[in-house]
């Protein structure tokens, strides 16, 4: 029953908190206002939640977390430089831009969410749309150099360490 009523705890007294902070007041009414944001927004998006997470594999999270870190980095300077690159150096020098099919084997819909959260940190690169069947993900790369490095990339320091995690 306490359950059905308040499904995220945690998620609702953040919420109250975050109210709380925003209205920079802690009169009755904030309190009451933020009690039915925090109580009601959890209910409301229930069904949008996936299942509960099940994290295993720790050593694995954090090497992929340090791999993230280390390409956001890298990215983050071979987009500046094809940026100044092509401002600088002539318009037949801009990047090549473009879309790029990589085949996916993930299921779980929290690897899947993760995988869009890479992807999206990651200058350069732009999750567009995951096939209906989920096999297959569409991805814009701002400069698309060799695209079955970028796949194979995509599969093995992603795909597989999100795997050992998740499934």
């Amino acid at each position: 029953m306490m359950r059905r009523l308040l499904p995220a705890p945690l998620l609702s007294a953040l919420l109250l908190l975050l109210w709380l902070l925003l209205a920079d007041s802690a009169s009755l009414g904030q309190w009451l206002l933020g009690a039915v944001v925090a109580l009601g927004a959890p209910l409301l998006t229930a069904s949008l939640r996936p299942g509960r997470v099940k994290v295993g594999r720790p050593g694995v999270v954090l090497r992929l977390l340090a791999r993230v870190v280390r390409d956001v980095v890298g990215s983050n300077l071979r987009v500046l430089h094809g940026v100044l690159r092509g401002a600088f150096g002539g318009p037949q020098r801009w990047p090549r831009s473009g879309f790029v099919q990589v085949p996916i084997t993930l299921r779980d819909p929290n690897a899947l969410a993760a995988l869009a959260i890479i992807l999206a940190v990651i200058p350069g690169t732009v999750w567009c749309e995951l096939s209906p069947d989920g096999r297959t993900l569409l991805l814009h790369v701002f400069d698309l150099g060799d695209e079955a490095a970028l796949v194979a990339e995509i599969q093995q320091h992603y795909e597989r360490p999100l795997q050992e995690i998740f499934e």
